[in-house]
């Protein structure tokens, strides 16, 4: 697909990880392309969160969150909620193969609040992304 020049984009949580870790996808994160409006999912939030494990990634995950308070951080409806599951359980059934649901799950919710918006997801895990989309065909997706 190509780059969106313009309109909404969801940021991944791993875009968010690498820019913490190392300033890439700067441009995404900080803004830089065109007439785009970066927003990020809770869930990103809440997975930024759990690894924040040392003072220095505390307050970079903080300082993320400053950066996109101003609605750009979104919630999830109760129907968003109700359609994770349902294709959660489409896609890996009872889920008895997976060693990890919550990384599968978290991708379904963030594809789930990016189609809610009408938002490209900017993702360097194009593959699941793409595997979400075969089952959400309005989902848009994007490597950085």
């Amino acid at each position: 697909m190509a780059l969106p020049i313009g309109g909404k984009v969801l940021l991944d949580t791993n875009i968010l990880i690498d820019f913490l870790r190392a300033g890439m996808h700067a441009e995404w994160v900080l803004g830089g392309h065109g007439t785009v409006v970066r927003f990020i999912s809770a869930v990103a939030l809440l997975e930024l969160r759990l690894g924040a494990d040392t003072p220095k990634r505390k307050k970079a995950v903080d300082q993320l969150h400053q950066a996109f308070r101003s609605g750009r951080i979104l919630g999830l409806t109760p129907t968003s909620l109700d359609l994770a599951g349902r294709l959660f359980r489409t896609m890996y059934g009872n889920a008895s193969g997976l060693t990890d649901r919550l990384g599968p799950m978290n991708d379904i919710l963030i594809a789930l609040t990016a189609r809610e918006i009408g938002a490209t997801v900017v993702t360097s895990n194009v593959l699941e992304f793409r595997r979400i989309a075969t089952k959400v065909p309005s989902l848009k997706v994007v490597a950085p």
